[in-house]
């Protein structure tokens, strides 16, 4: 429904099991790769496109124009609580230890009810940092990770699902659901 607002609990993030090559962009390419969730994320940090600031001051009226340079999809700070058996976590300290992009992936919570499919988000990028945050006492153990975004955000947006019947056996009619798109294919 249009105006209903989602939390990020429940938000699942992947990364992918191999590197991938700095071509792969789109969402046929990313939704073919291998995923391993990465377990006990406490923050994902933000990701999405900024433009640069280009400036020029204009000696007749002393005004500054303003243009947008390049986009920049930022660097994530992605923290979790220490899993020292999480492969999800294993597999973002041993893309640290590499000059090689990954592909990540961002499910978010937000399926129309009762049968719709989520928004996925894709992205490449580089696991610049692996901290291991101490801090005192009564702290949690935690892993702090900055993912370098190296390509535009691929959004594979949140769908309405639609009710189709068939035929059963004995003449009874069985309800099922798929995804709108999926539904209006099988329509034709």
């Amino acid at each position: 429904m249009a105006g209903d607002i989602h939390t990020t609990s429940g938000t699942k993030f992947s990364i992918s099991t191999t590197a991938v090559a700095s071509t792969t962009d789109t969402l046929t390419e990313y939704e073919a790769l291998t995923w391993t969730e990465i377990e006990e994320v406490e923050d994902i940090g933000n990701i999405g496109d900024v433009s640069n600031e280009v400036t020029g001051a204009a000696i007749g009226d002393g005004r500054v124009r303003k243009a947008k340079g390049a986009r920049n999809a930022g660097t994530m700070n992605v923290i979790c609580f220490h899993d020292p058996l999480g492969a999800g976590q294993q597999a973002l300290i041993d893309a640290e230890a590499t000059n090689d992009n990954y592909a990540f992936k961002i499910e978010l919570p937000d399926a129309p009810p009762p049968t719709g499919t989520p928004t996925f988000q894709y992205f490449r990028g580089l696991v610049m940092s692996k901290e291991l945050r101490l801090g005192t006492n009564d702290n949690i153990m935690r892993r702090a990770f900055k993912i370098g975004v190296n390509s535009e955000v691929t959004e594979d947006p949140a769908t309405v699902g639609a009710l189709t019947a068939r035929g059963g056996e004995g003449g009874t009619t069985t309800a099922t659901t798929q995804p709108k798109e999926r539904a209006e294919a099988t329509a034709r």
